[in-house]
C-alpha cells in the first residue's frame, strides 16, 4: 500500500488539522517541557491518552465519519504520527497514554495485567514509560545489567539498576522495566512498575532536542515487584522478555520512521512558505528534497503494512527507520542553508526542527542497529517478502 484508502485518509486529515493547531505552541514547549500537561484540552494531544489501547479494553475509540480508530495498527500510527511530527514531534512525544509500554503489555500481558494497566491509563490522563536503555550499554537487551531477583520462590521480586534516556520518565506514573532474571537471552524479562513505588527515583536528562519529551533516568534500588506484575508469566521463556521487546520494536519502528518523514516535511514546507525568490538551482534542490521525502514516506507505509501482516517481518521497518532518520537530519540542515549564515537565529522554528531531527537517530535503535537487523534477517533467509526494486531500493512482495 502506498496511497491511503478513504478510512486512513480521514485519519490523516483529522491529524493534520489538529497538529496544525498545536504547532504554534512548539517553541513554548521547547522552552517549558511541562507545558504539554496544560494542553490536554486540545484533542490532538489529549486523545492520544485514550488511544493505542486494544479494542477489547477501550470503549472510546476515535470516531470519524462512522470509522473507528484505536491507533493499534502500525499503519494507523504511521498516518497519525507523520502529521503530529509535522506539527511538533516533541509535543506529540509528551502526550499521555501508552504508546510503547502499552504495545509490550498487549504482546506479553495476561488478562489481569491488561485490565489493570489499560484501566489505569483510561481512568485519567496517565503518562507511561518504557525503560530499556542503560548507561554505557544503550538499548542492547542482551547486555542488560539491571537485575530482577527474589529470595523465596513464591515471594516478591526485587528490581535493581539504572535506566537512562527514558521518555516521560519524570512525568510517568507507571511503565515497564526490562531486567535480567538469569543468563542468556531467555533471562531477560519485563516488569510492570509504578513510579511511586519505594526505591524508584526519576531525574530529568538535559537534551538539545525533543525537550518536550522530558527524557530522564530511573534509579531502581530494591524496588519490590509482585509476581503478578511480571509480564509474560503465563508464557514460555522463548515467548517473553526479548521476544516481546523485538515485537514491540518491529511495530513501532515504522512509526519512528513516520516521525522522521513528518519532520522533513515540516522543514521542506517551511522553505516553500518563507523563502522567496529561489534561483533555478535552489528550486531544483527543493524539488529534490520533496521527491526524497515522498520516497521514504512510501517505504515507511510499506513497512507498516508488512508489520501489520506479520509482526515478525521487521526488515522493512528497520530500513524505513534508517532512511527516515537520515532524511530528517539532512533535510532540516539543508533547509537552514536556504536562509544563510544567520538562519539558526532568525528562524527559531526551523532551528528547532534541526535539533529535534537529530533525536530520531536514537529512537528504537541507531543506524548501525538497523543495519545489523537487516543483515541478520537476510542471512537467515527471512526477508519476509523483501525484494530488490531498482526504482525505490526495495519493495514488498507477497506479505506487503
Amino acid at each position: 500500500m502506498i496511497e491511503l484508502d478513504r478510512r486512513h485518509a480521514l485519519l490523516q486529515a483529522q491529524a493534520r488539522e489538529w497538529w496544525a493547531e498545536l504547532r504554534p505552541h512548539a517553541l513554548d514547549v521547547d522552552r517549558d517541557p511541562t507545558l504539554p500537561a496544560r494542553l490536554l484540552h486540545h484533542p490532538g494531544l489529549g486523545r492520544l491518552g485514550t488511544l493505542q489501547i486494544p479494542p477489547a479494553y477501550n470503549p472510546d475509540p476515535l470516531t470519524l465519519s462512522g470509522h473507528h480508530f484505536f491507533l493499534m495498527t502500525a499503519l494507523e500510527r504511521v498516518v497519525y504520527y507523520e502529521e503530529a511530527a509535522r506539527g511538533d514531534l516533541a509535543t506529540a512525544l509528551a502526550a499521555p497514554g501508552a504508546p510503547m509500554a502499552g504495545a509490550l503489555v498487549d504482546a506479553l500481558g495476561d488478562e489481569e495485567q491488561k485490565e489493570w494497566f489499560y484501566g489505569r491509563v483510561l481512568a485519567e490522563p496517565t503518562w507511561t514509560f518504557f525503560a530499556l536503555t542503560e548507561p554505557e550499554r544503550g538499548s542492547d537487551a542482551a547486555g542488560l545489567t539491571t537485575t530482577l531477583t527474589r529470595e523465596a520462590r513464591e515471594g516478591p521480586w526485587r528490581l535493581n539498576g539504572t535506566k537512562r534516556y527514558v521518555g516521560n520518565a519524570v512525568r510517568g506514573r507507571l511503565g515497564v522495566v526490562f531486567a535480567r532474571t538469569g543468563g542468556g537471552p531467555l533471562g531477560v524479562n519485563a516488569a510492570l512498575v509504578e513510579a511511586e513505588a519505594p526505591g524508584v527515583t526519576a531525574e530529568p536528562v538535559a537534551t538539545l532536542g525533543l525537550r518536550g519529551a522530558q527524557l530522564g533516568s530511573l534509579a531502581l534500588e530494591s524496588v519490590e515487584v509482585a509476581p503478578e506484575r511480571i509480564l509474560g508469566r503465563h508464557l514460555s521463556p522463548t515467548r517473553r522478555g526479548m521476544a516481546g521487546w523485538l515485537r514491540t520494536f518491529n511495530l513501532l519502528r515504522p512509526v519512528v520512521a513516520s516521525m522522521g518523514v513528518g519532520l522533513a516535511r515540516a522543514a521542506h514546507e517551511y522553505v516553500r512558505t518563507c523563502r522567496a525568490g529561489l534561483t533555478r538551482e535552489e528550486q531544483c534542490r527543493l524539488d529534490g528534497m520533496e521527491r526524497r521525502i515522498e520516497g521514504v514516506r512510501r517505504l515507511t507505509r510499506r513497512a507498516a503494512v508488512a508489520v501489520d501482516a506479520d509482526v515478525s517481518a521487521g526488515q522493512l521497518a528497520c530500513m524505513a527507520k534508517l532512511r527516515a532518520a537520515r532524511l530528517a537530519e539532512e533535510t532540516t540542515l539543508q533547509a537552514l542553508e536556504f536562509f544563510g549564515a544567520g538562519a539558526r537565529f532568525e528562524h527559531p522554528f526551523l532551528e528547532k526542527l534541526a535539533r529535534d531531527a537529530r533525536g530520531v537517530e536514537y529512537m528504537e535503535g541507531t543506524e548501525n542497529v538497523q543495519r545489523l537487523s537487516v543483515f541478520h534477517g537476510l542471512v537467515r533467509g527471512g526477508s519476509h517478502g523483501l525484494v530488490q526494486d531498482g526504482s525505490h531500493g526495495f519493495r514488498c512482495g507477497s506479505h506487503g
